[in-house]
């Protein structure tokens, strides 16, 4: 056998437990995700490997869930510590874990009260109740009139009432009747909201910067002006932060930006430390007022566990300084992406380290640029099939950075030759 023939030979062997382990998820598993053809077991720091010991940078942080890295030892002792003395209790008693949590959480963002919950979708189906009830009890709208305002292009969740306020037809499709008493108004166009607005509008709930429509960044002075529109028109401003938050985009919130703080605010995904899903909606007094016992809850939101993690997360943000680390990084980036001059590259946006590339599809899709990244180590998913998400955790070096560029830089190179390929044989 020769050593090329011996090479493909063990190549094959390698690559079959991965091959087997996908074959066994797709037999049994719902077919609703579409991920990349890598199985992966472990992880960390930035770094995850796969069945075969393969290393790959993370330019994805679980869509911002890992922003402290992957097994970062100090949330791991938290959580293996919590876990072996008290993990679940549910809310019927009190913990010693849960006020300092929520005491830490109100301080670092601002917010007057924090209502624990699980998922981040939990956290925006908090926010409209609450929203509502408010529109009710406080502003004086008729019973089962409140009106939410949402962005066009938003993403809060999978929930059918979120759902049905989406206007990605496929997040719809097959999953109606919706709820009613949402509209939408485009996104960045703060007249349009001011437009929208009718004496029942309880609230506009919006991502300071869209993650899923594709990191899109509204022009500079929006959530300023939505902050005064909404206090105009005695309307709740809800920053959905569950991706853009805790340090995120440079600051400890999105919203930080522009300096202004919501009535209501979702957090998540970075707030369970990359271990375990946690997620609060924090609020102005007089909105969590409107939460009485027995009104809302959740058997794991704010078990001992989750918030001893959450906490150690929180701590662990800001003694590091990552949202400023973000910020650096993030314009380290961004200026290394845009010296590749590439014209399959239309655009390059972002805030910190949550940064979005969009690629020409007339080159190519941005599904075929991840799969050549996965191929040169790096691990990223696109959106829409038309931008490249870069999000790794917030602990990225900027050699790592340089390493990550590079491997664009091959790939595109890699479909520009291939394509230059398809258009000889056509010919």
């Amino acid at each position: 056998m020769t050593t090329a023939a011996r090479a493909a030979a063990l190549s094959a062997r390698a690559a079959q437990p991965q091959a087997d382990a996908i074959a066994l998820e797709n037999r049994h598993g719902a077919h609703n995700y579409h991920p990349l053809p890598v199985v992966l077991t472990r992880g960390k720091g930035v770094y995850l490997f796969d069945e075969d010991g393969r290393r790959y940078l993370d330019m994805m942080s679980a869509y911002s869930a890992v922003s402290f890295g992957h097994s970062h030892p100090e949330l791991v002792a938290a959580l293996t510590d919590q876990a072996g003395k008290l993990a679940i209790t549910s809310r019927a008693f009190h913990t010693d874990r849960l006020g300092p949590f929520l005491e830490l959480l109100c301080r670092m963002t601002g917010m007057d009260r924090a209502l624990p919950m699980n998922s981040g979708a939990e956290a925006v189906e908090t926010a409209i109740k609450a929203a509502r009830k408010w529109a009710y009890k406080v502003k004086g709208v008729p019973e089962g009139q409140a009106h939410i305002i949402a962005a066009q292009g938003n993403f809060a969740g999978r929930t059918t009432t979120i759902v049905g306020f989406s206007t990605e037809a496929q997040y719809r499709d097959g999953f109606g009747p919706f709820a009613p008493g949402f509209s939408t108004v485009p996104f960045g166009d703060a007249d349009a909201l001011e437009a929208a607005i009718t004496p029942n509008t309880a609230a506009f709930i919006v991502e300071p910067i869209q993650g899923e429509a594709g990191i899109v960044v509204p022009p500079a002075g929006y959530l300023k002006k939505v902050r005064e529109i909404c206090t105009k028109h005695n309307v709740l401003m809800i920053c959905d932060e569950v991706q853009t938050g805790l340090g995120r985009t440079g600051r400890i919130l999105a919203c930080d930006h522009e300096g202004i703080r919501p009535d209501g605010l979702t957090l998540g995904k970075a707030l369970g430390g990359g271990l375990l899903p946690v997620s609060a909606f924090l609020a102005r007094e007089d909105v969590m007022a409107q939460f009485t016992p027995g009104d809302h809850g959740s058997t794991f939101g704010g078990n001992p566990l989750s918030a001893a993690v959450g906490e150690a997360a929180l701590k662990l943000l800001e003694r590091e300084q990552l949202a400023r680390r973000a910020h650096d990084q993030g314009e380290y980036l961004m200026a290394q992406l845009g010296k590749l001059h590439h014209p399959a590259i239309t655009d390059i946006r972002g805030k910190g380290l949550l940064v979005g590339v969009e690629i020409d599809p007339k080159f190519a899709s941005a599904r075929a640029v991840c799969e050549g990244l996965m191929a040169e180590g790096i691990l990223s998913k696109d959106t829409h099939g038309t931008v490249v998400r870069f999000a790794p955790p917030l602990v990225i070096e900027r050699e790592q950075i340089d390493f990550a560029v590079a491997a664009v830089q091959r790939v595109l190179k890699a479909l520009e030759s291939k394509a230059k390929v398809r258009e000889t044989e056509t010919v």
